[in-house]
């Protein structure tokens, strides 16, 4: 397995909204993207998402109380 530094590939991205795919781990794309702005609610029927702020906020309000732990 490779490492990847997240802070290097960060400053490697100059667009918003663009993922980019940083590597793959058990079976699953790990992506890094720049945001700014509201995110748009969505949903992915197959995939589980993981949000790691490495610099700024990030606020998530969910539809559905129960999805809160």
């Amino acid at each position: 397995m490779d490492k990847v530094n997240i802070a290097e590939k960060l400053t490697q991205i100059s667009e918003y909204w663009k993922p980019y795919i940083a590597g793959e781990l058990n079976g699953q794309l790990v992506k890094l993207d720049k945001l700014k702005g509201e995110f748009v609610w969505h949903h992915h029927e197959n995939e589980d998402e993981m949000f790691l702020v490495v610099k700024g906020r990030f606020r998530m309000e969910f539809r559905d109380p129960a999805c809160v732990a």
